[in-house]
């Protein structure tokens, strides 16, 4: 994401808004990035997909 956010900032973007999707570290570390990289970040919006329910899962084996 760094050399994403350098891009970005040299092709003259100073202000984004971030859409995050999963869970883990790497979100986090990736918006200090380009935050690093000179780039305002207004606002940052969780996309993570959650199921409403989903799909009805699998029968349990019986052995």
């Amino acid at each position: 994401s760094s050399d994403c956010s350098k891009t970005a900032f040299d092709l003259g973007l100073r202000k984004v808004k971030v859409f995050v999707k999963g869970q883990g570290n790497g979100r986090e570390s990736a918006i200090r990035t380009i935050h690093a990289a000179g780039i305002d970040v207004m606002e940052i919006v969780d996309v993570t997909p959650l199921p409403h329910n989903g799909c009805r899962p699998p029968k349990k084996r019986r052995v």
